[in-house]
């Protein structure tokens, strides 16, 4: 299996960084300010954030900034005049930037735009840091088939997922009993079903101790981000779908934790910083020194867990329903749910009617056939984008 491999780091790594101004894009480029001397920076990305990334590309002296939106090219080559970066544009040009030789590529774009260029990234042989929930919760099997044959080296980046790499690193597959994936439970942990009925944006943005980007903290909220996580997970580790849970932490200290055959449990802790398990994938087999705040065991006093309410968060049970059913599923979850978040996000629909039309797509797409086996990347884009036009037919109907 490539996930994790030990390969020893040079001196000095080259990284691109794809997604360069999103929250792990920038929290990757924080720690590397950190290790100025032993980063070089390659290629940095974004999708429309062009002020943003001629920032990022002048402060780490990047070789090259790929903007996304092609209509931004002129602007970013007027930031960028006299730096020597090349600039470029279009999405074409940010697989281009994903295969550039480098020891490290950061996948870290949102949602399924990142799928070609971090599929490009893999096919490179070399290591990625994988950050893009959507290669493994929309093509799972495809993308595992491509990081293999490759023999890529990748190491993921979610907090929980690092924390079960940890755990498990080293260990025989046949040793683990379960894998469980910890949730903070979100702004809306104990809220009744009518404050959940009459959530607003804001009120789903507000996460209790993650700083991250809007559509992922109203996964956050639905636990729809826990779902996926779940999916994620199936495909990354040695183990069956019944072997994966979750558990609510509100503490968001414990990130994972491994139970083994002999009655063992290894679990991982620090404070809810994205820099942490981004330092691990960087520097893996050795570790770097991370700026995060230290874990204060005393200081925080209690660790709490919980059972997930499913009743008022049904999005994980949807979640578990697409990994049972295989092929195609995960891409027509994913894909609802993108385009129910944006509705929810817009004021179209209300925070319980995201589950609901994700439901509605996955039932659609299971009844016409969209629901099947994907034998490479372009048939889950196919299943991408039909589920997309389902969710927009069915959206209509909402709100």
């Amino acid at each position: 299996m490539a996930v994790g491999r030990v390969v020893p780091p040079s001196d000095v790594r080259s990284l691109t960084v794809l997604g360069a101004t999103g929250s792990v894009g920038r929290s990757t480029l924080d720690l590397v300010s950190h290790h100025s001397d032993g980063f070089a920076i390659e290629a940095l990305t974004a999708q429309s954030n062009v002020a943003a990334l001629a920032e990022l590309a002048r402060q780490h002296r990047a070789k090259v900034a790929v903007i996304g939106d092609e209509s931004l090219r002129g602007e970013l080559e007027e930031r960028l005049a006299g730096t020597g970066i090349a600039c470029a544009a279009g999405a074409e040009a940010l697989v281009e930037a994903a295969v550039r030789p480098v020891d490290c590529v950061m996948a870290a774009i949102v949602g399924a735009a990142g799928l070609k260029p971090t599929f490009a990234a893999a096919r490179q042989g070399r290591r990625v840091a994988l950050a893009n929930k959507e290669c493994l919760v929309s093509a799972g099997e495809v993308f595992m088939q491509t990081v293999h044959d490759a023999g890529t080296d990748l190491v993921p980046v979610d907090s929980e997922h690092s924390a079960a790499f940890q755990a498990i690193a080293g260990t025989d597959p046949d040793s683990i009993e379960r894998i469980v994936l910890t949730a903070s439970g979100g702004p809306f942990r104990t809220a009744s079903r009518e404050v959940l009925a009459n959530a607003t944006p804001e009120q789903a943005s507000k996460h209790p101790n993650w700083s991250m980007g809007p559509k992922i903290t109203i996964d956050s909220a639905t636990l729809m981000n826990k779902g996926l996580e779940l999916i994620e997970a199936f495909h990354l580790f040695p183990v069956r779908a019944d072997q994966l849970a979750v558990v609510v932490h509100p503490q968001s200290i414990v990130h994972c934790l491994v139970e083994f055959t002999d009655g063992s449990v290894l679990a991982q802790l620090a404070n809810p910083d994205m820099r942490t398990p981004i330092a691990l994938s960087l520097a893996w087999p050795r570790r770097m020194h991370a700026p995060t705040q230290r874990l204060d065991l005393v200081q925080i006093g209690t660790l709490s867990f919980e059972e997930p309410d499913e009743d008022r968060f049904p999005a994980l049970r949807l979640a578990r329903e697409a990994l049972l059913l295989g092929g195609t599923a995960g891409a027509v979850l994913n894909a609802a749910n993108e385009l129910a978040v944006d509705g929810f996000l817009a004021r179209r629909i209300r925070f319980l009617e995201i589950a609901a039309l994700v439901e509605d797509v996955l039932t659609q797409a299971e009844r016409t056939g969209l629901v099947r086996e994907a034998a490479n990347l372009a048939d889950v884009l196919a299943a991408d984008e039909a589920a997309r036009a389902m969710a927009r037919g069915l959206l209509k109907r909402y709100g």
